[in-house]
C-alpha cells in the first residue's frame, strides 16, 4: 500500500482534540495551499476557506454548531464556502491562460461565454457546482492534514443562516461545511465500510 493510501486509511473524524496544541500559520496555510490543488469545474476554484482560530469567534460559533466542543478544543475551524456566482472567475482565471499563451483569446471567449450561459439557467446548477468543487477542496485539506500528523472532521449540522449572520458571510457564497483540525485527544471510534461488492456497479444497475 502507497503512502497515500496509508494516509486515506488511517484518516477518520475525531471528536475530541487537545486544546493545548496550536497550527502555526505557515503550516495552516500550507494544508489550505495543498487543498487547492484540487479539481474543479472549467477550474473555477469555487471555494473559499474562513479561517477561525480566536477563541472567541470559537465561542460565538459554539451554539450554532449546536454546542459540539470540538468547536472550541480544535486548534482551527476552518469554515468551507462555496462560490454561487464562480462564473465571474472565468475571465480573470482563462486571461491567465492568454497572458501565459496556454490559450488563445478566442478559445477563452468562447468558453467564458459558455460559462456565463450555464450559470444563467434557471434551477440549482449554481448551488450544485459550488456544493461539488468546494467538497472537492474539503476532502483534499483533511488528507493534507492528516499527512502532516493532524485529525479533522468534517461537520455538516451547524445552523448555515446563523452562521451566514454572525459571521458575515456574503450571498455569494454557500456555507458547505465546518472543518476542525488539530491533535487528536482521543482516538476517534473505529467504523466499517460496505464491502466493495455492495458499492461498485459496472457499466449500469
Amino acid at each position: 500500500m502507497n503512502t497515500l493510501f496509508r494516509t486515506m486509511e488511517a484518516r477518520h473524524s475525531v471528536k475530541q482534540y487537545q486544546s493545548d496544541v496550536k497550527i502555526s500559520k505557515e503550516e495552516l496555510e500550507e494544508l489550505i495551499r495543498a487543498a487547492t490543488t484540487a479539481p474543479s469545474a472549467w477550474n473555477l476554484q469555487h471555494w473559499r476557506f474562513l479561517v477561525i482560530e480566536d477563541e472567541k469567534k470559537k465561542e460565538e460559533l459554539l451554539p450554532i454548531a449546536y454546542n459540539q466542543k470540538q468547536i472550541v478544543e480544535a486548534s482551527h475551524v476552518i469554515a468551507v464556502l462555496g462560490d454561487l456566482e464562480a462564473n465571474k472567475e472565468a475571465d480573470r482565471v482563462y486571461q491567465e491562460a492568454v497572458d501565459t499563451k496556454v490559450m488563445s483569446k478566442e478559445v477563452k471567449e468562447t468558453l467564458v461565454g459558455q460559462i456565463n450561459g450555464a450559470y444563467q439557467r434557471e434551477g440549482s446548477f449554481a448551488r450544485d457546482a459550488a456544493f461539488l468543487n468546494a467538497s472537492l477542496a474539503a476532502m483534499q485539506f483533511m488528507l493534507a492534514a492528516k499527512a502532516a500528523g493532524y485529525d479533522t472532521c468534517p461537520i455538516g449540522g451547524f445552523n448555515q443562516k446563523a452562521f451566514v449572520e454572525n459571521f458575515r458571510v456574503p450571498e455569494r457564497f454557500a456555507p458547505i461545511m465546518l472543518i476542525t483540525v488539530g491533535k487528536a485527544a482521543k482516538e476517534a471510534y473505529p467504523t466499517t465500510r460496505k464491502p466493495l461488492k455492495e458499492v461498485a456497479i459496472y457499466n449500469s444497475f
